[in-house]
């Protein structure tokens, strides 16, 4: 069960540190209710959003800054050079640099890729990572070292990461990441667990995770926050969210 505690809002503190709202989301291509969507998304008042099932087809530029901007938002980067995953900001974020990474497809099998940036929140730098990983559990495992490899690279002494995992925590691939990052609901549990689905939360298949030296201050599905409601997240896609409050020291 989460522990009662309030969700901080975003604001950078005096030693340069900075609290951020970090939302990972599974928006089915945009296939439901668009307007529920966006609404939870604004509710949510995130700085970083981690889409994965981003529009990948016709106009699927169009359709993502559309969202985006409903949101109070900008698209960073991702989509179909992703493969499916997106990364979109607050304007308070300052974009260094973006890459979209497509991993080896496995024939037969969905292609899978990240959407990466690195960005700063005043004097806090931080790499960010968004992905969906495969349906097959031996790719879904050598994907799970592909992405602490690229977290690695990154060259950033922080980083958050996150998605749709298609595993729950007892799986091999979901104990890989949270052996080597911080689990966000499992390091400070906050709102809902459940993430899948929407309709009839019974799994745990979406998670955000962060490197060690960034606080996590509460993690968890947004159930109940302020202005977001049950008909909007069971309208808006078959997924639902996973928002996390953090602590991103200075450089």
């Amino acid at each position: 069960m989460a522990t009662t505690i309030t969700l901080p809002d975003s604001r950078t503190e005096p030693d340069g540190s900075a609290v951020i709202r970090v939302l990972s989301y599974n928006i089915r291509s945009m296939r439901d209710d668009t307007d529920a969507l966006a609404r939870v998304i604004r509710a949510c008042a995130p700085d970083l959003v981690l889409v994965q099932e981003a529009p990948r087809f016709f106009r699927w530029r169009k359709k993502l800054a559309r969202l985006a901007a409903a949101s109070g938002l900008v698209t960073l980067t991702g989509g179909a050079t992703a493969a499916g995953p997106a990364l979109l900001c607050s304007l308070r974020a300052t974009v260094e640099r973006s890459e979209d990474v497509l991993l080896p497809l496995t024939p037969g099998l969905h292609r899978r890729g990240f959407a990466t940036a690195v960005v700063r929140f005043g004097g806090a730098r931080l790499g960010v990572l968004g992905c969906h990983l495969s349906l097959q559990q031996d790719e879904r495992h050598e994907q799970g070292g592909m992405l602490l490899d690229r977290l690695a690279a990154m060259g950033v002494p922080y980083a958050v990461a996150g998605g749709d995992l298609n595993e729950g925590p007892d799986g091999p691939t979901f104990k890989r990441l949270a052996g080597a990052l911080r689990d966000g609901w499992a390091t400070a549990p906050w709102g809902g667990e459940h993430t899948w689905t929407s309709s009839e939360p019974h799994r745990r298949i979406d998670a955000i995770f962060a490197t060690q030296g960034i606080e996590v201050l509460g993690c968890g599905v947004p159930a109940g926050h302020p202005g977001v409601t049950q008909r909007d997240l069971g309208a808006a896609t078959d997924h639902l969210p996973v928002l996390a409050a953090l602590r991103v020291p200075g450089a």
